[in-house]
């Protein structure tokens, strides 16, 4: 079994892929303590990129929006995300392989939890739901929020 880090590590990998397939350039931050993960450059602007693993039921994606610090595996503090430390949150889900892209503005002053639909509710509920395919890469999760977000460097 792999360990937080290994999965972590490839879902950062999984989400990079994504992002070169859609046509975006990314960077690597050099080191561990950043708050984010990777950033786009978009051709005019650098957004910061927060990266987490999950595992789906196949029916729903459950994202965590905040990180723990440990230190000697206790928990020291938690962090929610914010768009004050980073401008998407994107979840590899490790049963489909997709990533499911977040602009930071739904994170609000710091949720503790989203969730994203792949299937229909078993009440036909309608209002209110998060469908990944509304999130399935920058442009049309941008488009969730009414932002114009498309490919526009070399």
């Amino acid at each position: 079994m792999a360990t937080l880090k290994q999965k972590g590590d490839l879902a950062e990998l999984k989400v990079a892929a994504d992002l070169v397939a859609q046509g975006y350039r990314i960077l690597l931050p050099f080191g561990e303590d950043h708050s984010y993960d990777l950033a786009i450059d978009d051709g005019g602007r650098l957004l910061r990129v927060q990266v987490k693993h999950t595992r789906s039921d196949g029916r729903v994606v459950v994202t965590k929006c905040f990180t723990h610090s440990l230190t000697n595996g206790k928990v020291r503090a938690t962090t929610r995300y914010t768009s004050e430390h980073i401008d998407w949150l994107v979840v590899w889900d490790a049963t489909t392989d997709r990533c499911v892209y977040i602009p930071a503005a739904m994170l609000g002053t710091g949720r503790s939890s989203l969730y994203f639909r792949y299937t229909e509710t078993l009440n036909n509920q309608r209002r209110r739901i998060r469908w990944v395919d509304d999130h399935r890469n920058l442009a049309t999760a941008a488009a969730t929020i009414g932002l114009d977000f498309r490919v526009t460097g070399p």
